[in-house]
């Protein structure tokens, strides 16, 4: 019997080994970019972050005048970075709104998107949810505007990714998937960044959605995570790998269901309805950010140097992927 308990709980604790590997696709080597990675300007990503936080609130549907005057200062600083500028309206509850998109690379062919969402919760100043995914997006903007990539990216300001938008037809993420797909252009991958700048070094900062997460991802909320779905094992690893290379910054990564709480809770989700495949890069939003969704998500909680650090991360990611 005692043997038998044994192998019981041998075979046990080999599979919860192999879940965890499978979840987290552990990288023992990281190898250093192969290319020359340009740092990202943490004081740029500042001010992009304060003056989205700042000047036009509330960036939530209903208040197309405050989301316009965003979208009108995303279209002029992604001007600067001399992409090609285009932009896709939509119509929500009777109400036109707008996608901004600047394009990089050879103008056909395979293409990658990086997006962000610039519309914000309620009333709220939305700092970390999302002016800190749309200030990385401008940043990379202005990065392959000097270095041009070798295919086409797009980089898209999304609009009404929150509710009552959220999970819709209206939202600006799967209006553009849609559009995508309806014209049969083909997409090598989808970037997502959904909440980039709160990071803590405090234990137990780090909560998750299944407490046995906790047996394979640290309890300080310090690390970035890139999450995609059990059959984008490649394309998560590729990214995390990429990051790795060339930033300082800690990531992690997990290839989990839809069904795991926060999993599909983003703009990439639209470009998995769409077929396409598609990754998340983000601080786990409310599994660490305690201001998520409120009044306390301000500018002066996140961190600017690990911020610039997540973006030349992606930054890698592209290089690699346009290569690849």
């Amino acid at each position: 019997m005692r043997r038998i308990l044994l192998i019981i709980l041998s075979l046990l604790l080999a599979g919860l080994a192999l879940g965890g590997v499978f979840l987290t696709q552990p990288v023992l080597f990281s190898r250093k970019a192969r290319l020359a990675i340009p740092r990202a300007d943490l004081e740029l990503l500042r001010s992009h972050v304060v003056k989205l936080a700042t000047a036009f609130l509330p960036r939530s549907a209903g208040h197309p005048e405050s989301l316009d005057a965003a979208a009108a200062y995303i279209r002029k600083e992604l001007e600067r970075s001399g992409g090609r500028l285009s932009e896709q309206p939509l119509t929500f509850e009777r109400k036109t709104y707008r996608n901004v998109i600047a394009s990089f690379g050879p103008e056909s062919g395979e293409r990658i998107v990086i997006g962000a969402h610039y519309d914000a919760y309620g009333g709220f100043p939305g700092a970390d949810d999302n002016a800190s995914g749309v200030a990385g997006a401008m940043e990379l903007a202005r990065m392959m505007g000097a270095s041009p990539p070798k295919i086409r990216v797009d980089v898209v300001a999304f609009t009404l990714e929150e509710p009552p938008a959220f999970g819709s037809p209206g939202m600006g993420s799967a209006v553009h998937a849609a559009s995508l797909r309806l014209a049969g252009d083909r997409v090598r991958a989808m970037i997502c960044l959904e909440m980039i700048g709160f990071f803590s070094d405090n234990p137990g900062s780090q909560t998750f959605p299944m407490p046995i997460l906790r047996l394979f991802y640290p309890g300080r909320g310090n690390f970035i995570a890139v999450v995609g779905r059990p059959g984008e094992i490649g394309l998560v690893r590729a990214v995390k790998n990429a990051m790795r290379s060339a930033s300082s910054q800690s990531v992690r990564s997990i290839n989990g269901p839809r069904s795991l709480l926060g999993a599909d809770l983003s703009d990439h989700a639209s470009y998995w309805d769409a077929g396409y495949p598609a990754v998340m890069i983000t601080d786990t939003a409310f599994y660490r950010n305690t201001g998520y969704h409120t009044a306390a998500d301000l500018p002066e909680t996140l961190d600017y140097d690990r911020l610039a650090e997540v973006v030349r991360g992606v930054y890698a990611a592209i290089l690699h992927l346009a290569e690849s």
